[in-house]
């Protein structure tokens, strides 16, 4: 059961067509030539994660294949507003306290693996992984709209059965008729002609946190406005500037984790509390440079997320080993409250190459990721503060 009382923000300022889920992507069965993967393919597949593996390990310094571990995604960390107290009108972290030796130190780590991955993807054996990827994920890929109505509506139909909450278990509500509407966005997954309804259904519910809560908190979330995006321009058999509609979700994810891992750095605090109760996760860290590291971590991968395909899709493989070790560790609350962008990191797991602009892969050289994300790291906790400041402080 979702409990948002244990949270001291959970109370609000204020009181016809056939169904058609999964028949634009046609069901994969096992006749089908990309399900069948013959012992060949199977073995060339396995030579190229050795291959891949021997590379890293002979190319990358000891030290760098030795910090390899710590900041693999093993250690769940669950959003902590769900199952801490918090009070976002409280002073964040001093800067001087975030930009701290360790802050510096992963961060250069963050771009040294980032150029690695980015430049193993520009030589052959990594549009082999990508190929071999792309045959590993077809089936999904097929149903990959599929897959996120489905989870979707499983997603609107947990809040509507267990009712009081808004979109997330910390944003509680008292007016039922939210519920109803949670339950009507869940039935327009059914059908096509009403996906739009449903997109225009979680905009209406964002709108209403922000009511509640405010702008500043409901900057958590803007996954939801990208899930609402998707299933507008799905449900029109729209693009978005000529690009599929599942980039805009992708952007919308990043930058929805992007946010929450400054939040890490700025209220360190608000999750002490929970790794003492939970004291594995930390894998005998320290509070302070667990909090540090994890936060980059989750930066570096939802950075990752807006880079070229190969680097996206291992940082959403990484992302779904990170939510869904975390229901494990904190369970249904968890399940429910990660279960869309579970769902969307599955997809951005099998999205295949799409063809981009020569300026856009120009600005995507190997050479260029460190200076983007040093400007994307430093936009995003100057951004933080500054709202912080201009929405709560002043």
């Amino acid at each position: 059961m979702i409990d948002a009382r244990h949270s001291s923000g959970a109370n609000p300022r204020n009181q016809t067509d056939s169904t058609d889920l999964g028949h634009d992507h046609h069901l994969v069965t096992v006749s089908d030539p990309r399900c069948t993967y013959p012992a060949k393919r199977l073995a060339n597949s396995y030579r190229v994660a050795l291959g891949a593996r021997d590379y890293l390990f002979q190319k990358c310094p000891l030290w760098l294949a030795s910090a390899l571990p710590p900041l693999l995604p093993g250690s769940a960390a669950a959003h902590v507003k769900w199952f801490a107290r918090y009070d976002i009108s409280a002073a964040p972290s001093p800067l001087g306290d975030v930009f701290s030796p360790s802050f510096g130190q992963l961060a250069v780590l963050s771009i040294l693996l980032l150029w690695v991955v980015s430049r193993i993807e520009t030589m052959g054996i990594g549009r082999t992984v990508i190929a071999g990827l792309d045959d590993l994920t077809a089936a999904l890929q097929a149903r990959s709209e599929a897959l996120l109505r489905a989870g979707l509506g499983a997603f609107f139909i947990a809040l509507w059965a267990q009712g009081a909450v808004i979109l997330t278990p910390e944003l509680a509500t008292q007016d039922m008729r939210i519920g109803w509407l949670q339950a009507a966005i869940a039935m327009g997954m059914f059908w096509r002609g009403t996906l739009a309804l449903s997109g225009g259904g979680i905009v209406l519910l964002f709108c209403l946190g922000i009511r509640d809560y405010g702008l500043f908190h409901m900057l958590d979330y803007p996954v939801f406005l990208g899930l609402a995006g998707y299933l507008i321009l799905s449900g029109w058999r729209l693009d978005l500037f000529g690009r599929p509609p599942i980039v805009l979700l992708r952007w919308s994810a990043a930058v929805t984790l992007m946010w929450a891992s400054i939040e890490k750095w700025a209220y360190p605090d608000w999750t002490f509390p929970l790794l003492d109760l939970h004291p594995k996760i930390t894998m005998g860290l320290s509070h302070s440079f667990f909090m540090t590291a994890s936060g980059m971590v989750e930066f570096g991968c939802a950075f990752a997320l807006i880079w070229t395909p190969l680097v996206r899709r291992l940082a959403a493989v990484a992302l779904v080993s990170t939510f869904t070790s975390a229901i494990f560790e904190f369970g249904k609350v968890d399940a429910i409250g990660h279960l869309p962008i579970i769902a969307a990191m599955l997809v951005f797991v099998a999205e295949q190459s799409g063809g981009v602009g020569g300026r856009v892969a120009l600005m995507r050289q190997p050479i260029r990721v460190g200076a983007f994300y040093a400007l994307c790291l430093l936009g995003f906790i100057v951004a933080y503060y500054g709202l912080h400041a201009l929405l709560i402080t002043g």
